[in-house]
This record gives C-alpha cells, structure tokens and sequence, in this order.
C-alpha cells in the first residue's frame, strides 16, 4: 500500500472513531448541559414530549414547542434542579446511599474473590481444576435473566429474601472476575512460585508476596468494570427489594415522571459523577488491565 493510501485509511479509521466516540458522548454531554437549564427552558424545548398543548402566555418563551427542540447551551444556567434534587428530595440522597451500600461490597468482594480463585485455576493443581472452571465459566455464557429466577429461590431458601444479600453474594461470587484475573495469574511464570516453594513459602505467602503485586493492574480493571456493571443494575433491586426506600438509585431515575424532566437531568448528571470521577481517575489502568488480560500463561 502506498503513503497515500495508508493515509487514507488512516483517515478513514480516524473518522470512524470520532464517529462513534460522538455518538456515545451525545446523551452524556446532552444530559449535563440541559441539567443546568431552567423548567421554564425545559418545559419549551421538550414539552412536546409530555403531549402538552401551547397554551397562551404572557411569556412566548414558556410555551412549549409543538416538536422536541434540542438544546446544548441553556439560555441562563442555574443550579435550581440540582438545588431541587439534593434539598428538596430526601429520597434521592437516600437511595444514592442504597446504591452505595449495594456495590461497594461486591465490587471488593467480586475482586478479592476473583483474584484468589484465579490463582487457584491458574497456579494450583489439583484433580478436576480446568473441568470445574469450564463450568464455572458456563454461567456467562447464560442471558442475565435465566439466572435471576434460581437466585430467587435460592435466597428465598436461605431467608435473604427482600434483603441486600439476595444481590450481593451472587454478585460477589460472579464469574467474570475469576474469568479476568485468571487471564493475569496464568501469565505469571511459574519459575516464580518455584523459587518461593524452595524458600519455603506455602500457598498464602506466594500468593501476598509474588502474585498480587503482579495482577494488581487487573485488579483495578476488574474494580472499575465491576463498579460499572453493578451501579446499573436494575434488575436485581425491582425483583429482590420490594421496599422503595431500599431501592438503588438507579431504580429511582426509571421512574423519574416525565412531568420533572429537570429533576432527570440533574439527578443523572449527579448518578454518573462517581463513575466518572472513577473513570477519569483509572483510565491508564483500565486500559492496562484490559491489554495485560490477553497474556497466555
């Protein structure tokens, strides 16, 4: 291929990335601007949306438009949502603080579980060990839904029912962080655990001293992803809580009415901060965990 042909397809490749890179950026830039919007503003330019019929009034300006109009710079920003949802609300603090209880355990737990058993996959021997991970892994390959009915009654068993547990523990003990991190430990030489066993290191030793300082990029990509995964759910909280004050914020900004379309915008620009924030702070992380998984022992 010529220079200018491999410019081109440079290029070509360039614009598809931007391409995609807007398209997924759209809500998120969307959702924080408008959440600085005032309801007159809002109601204007997404009225249309609520069915609701212009009206007359002394201000042309808070009539609502008979099409959706986007808008990306509000006309006067203010502070009056996030105001609204943060003084006027109790509940959305509460449930943010639900959301909060709900996945910080099983993001630690999800990784310090996933780490261990992937050095047993990866590291140890013993009878039946690639069969029984075989299995293990079975269970992702399965839609989310078909496993919420055996979670169901295995928590209706066990007296979890309605409590944080019925989510936690499944979470905990899911698949994809072994299935992660045993990319990691597999690479890992196994000279290294040999030269430890000659020392006179057992199992727990080699594995605090040898293998965590190695697979720690991979732990911080799990923690990230598992933040993610379960900060979203959904699912889980409408089917196992059936108190709505024990319910995750995410549940919350599904049944936000479409009347408060203000009160969405901002309490999700407040819902992804965190992620963000996590994110941001993570990136080369992630980006280095998710390259290093790819490593064949």
């Amino acid at each position: 291929m010529t220079a200018v042909g491999r410019s081109v397809a440079t290029g070509a490749k360039l614009a598809l990335l931007l391409a995609l890179a807007a398209l997924v950026l759209f809500p998120v830039a969307l959702t924080l601007t408008n959440a600085f919007m005032s309801e007159r503003e809002i109601a204007h330019h997404y009225g249309a949306l609520d069915g609701a019929d212009a009206k007359e009034s002394e201000d042309p300006a808070a009539m609502p438009t008979e099409r959706v109009t986007i808008r990306w710079v509000p006309e006067a920003a203010t502070l009056g949502a996030f105001a609204d949802v943060l003084f006027e609300r109790p509940k959305f603090l509460t449930l943010f603080w639900n959301s909060v209880r709900l996945t910080a355990p099983i993001v630690l737990g999800q990784t310090a579980v996933g780490t261990l058993a992937a050095y047993a996959f990866a590291k140890l021997i013993f009878p039946g060990r690639d069969k029984l991970f075989f299995l293990y892994l079975l269970t992702m390959l399965m839609p989310f839904q078909v496993t919420l009915v055996p979670n169901y009654l295995v928590a209706e068993k066990l007296g979890m029912l309605h409590s944080y547990g019925a989510i936690v523990w499944p979470g905990v003990f899911a698949a994809f962080g072994v299935f992660l991190m045993r990319q990691f430990a597999a690479g890992i030489p196994d000279a290294y655990l040999e030269a430890a066993r000659i020392d006179g290191a057992g199992y727990f030793r080699a594995f605090y001293y040898i293998v965590l300082p190695i697979v720690r990029p991979g732990m911080t990509a799990l923690a990230l992803l598992a933040f993610a995964d379960n900060w979203n759910m959904v699912e889980q909280p409408l089917l196992f809580l059936t108190e709505p004050f024990r319910q995750p914020l995410s549940v919350y900004l599904s049944q936000i009415a479409s009347g408060d379309r203000g009160v969405a915008f901002a309490s999700s620009a407040l819902y992804m901060t965190p992620m963000v924030l996590l994110f941001l702070y993570g990136e080369d992380r992630l980006v280095e965990g998710i390259g290093r998984s790819g490593i064949k022992g």
